[in-house]
């Protein structure tokens, strides 16, 4: 490793500040330096990386190829930085936390109830929480920004370790006012005929629902509305005018209590499995064991 070459921090607080702030001004101020300052530190990190990383375009400055790509690294490694002076902060105060990141469906009905059980049995710990989409918290734990994840899909990493949660499926739904609300099945032939309201595409619900489709064959559907989460969902299913692939879990107590309608369909289901996934850094750390042995227990 070239250490003599490695930037200074501080250069990539300055390029992170300047890039989310607007301008090397802004970015001083957010800072509490100087302009010059601020300028001083771009261009070391320039220096250190031997290429341009910004350029004047219209009067604005803007990042080069290279830039973006030092952004990046910035954002990561500051984050992280951030991230560790909160651990250790945590540790002088005699606590411990974890970093917890959930995917959108799951911290709306699944955990709720784990964070208050968690909160109840180990109140010395603390667990800091993000809710996103599956990917992303892949990643995240992939880069060391989040420790332990409950995921809808099984991330693929060498560094990280996953285990079976819960089983799960999608199910096609309706409101009751819908004309296929007394329906108990449907042939799937009939699936392309429905208007939809969905998941949007990143979202796991989404990715295993387009996934099953291509494998029968259907390459689109009707669909009529995308929406960013599950209970807006439900609330644009009650008029009855569409119908919707939803996890079990985040509909199971509406259809028990007869808001939504279960439509079988012939020859046709989508099995699924909830995963939790932690980065091999987490393996014996306290609070992510004490958060398993609530999540396995409920």
């Amino acid at each position: 490793m070239e250490y003599h070459k490695l930037p200074d921090i501080r250069g990539w607080a300055a390029l992170r500040a300047v890039v989310e702030y607007g301008s090397v001004s802004a970015a001083a101020d957010a800072l509490h330096i100087g302009q010059p300052a601020v300028t001083k530190r771009l261009r070391a990190l320039e220096v250190s990386y031997g290429v341009p990383l910004s350029e004047r375009a219209g009067g604005r400055l803007r990042l080069t190829k290279a830039g973006e790509k030092v952004y990046l690294l910035a954002v990561q490694t500051l984050d992280r930085q951030s991230a560790v002076r909160r651990e250790i902060n945590e540790l002088l105060r005699g606590r411990s936390s974890l970093r917890l990141d959930a995917t959108i469906a799951v911290g709306e009905h699944l955990l709720p109830g784990v964070l208050i059980e968690f909160a109840e049995r180990y109140p010395q710990f603390r667990l800091d929480t993000r809710l996103d989409y599956g990917r992303q918290i892949a990643t995240n734990l992939a880069n060391g920004l989040t420790d332990i994840a409950l995921l809808e899909r099984a991330p693929d990493h060498p560094d990280l370790l996953v285990q079976k949660w819960m089983d799960d499926e999608l199910l096609l739904v309706c409101g009751p006012r819908h004309p296929l609300a007394h329906e108990e099945m449907i042939p799937a032939a009939m699936l392309p005929d429905l208007s939809y309201v969905l998941r949007e595409p990143q979202a796991s619900a989404r990715l295993d629902l387009d996934e099953a489709l291509k494998r029968l064959g259907f390459t689109e559907l009707r669909v009529a509305l995308e929406v960013g989460g599950t209970d807006a969902l439900v609330n644009v299913l009650m008029p009855g005018g569409h119908v919707s692939f939803v996890q079990r879990f985040a509909v199971a107590e509406d259809i028990r209590a007869g808001r939504l309608h279960h439509i079988k369909v012939s020859g046709f289901h989508i099995m699924r499995t909830l995963w939790i996934a932690r980065h091999r850094s987490s393996i014996d750390h306290p609070v992510a064991e004490a958060l398993i042995s609530v999540i396995r227990g409920r």
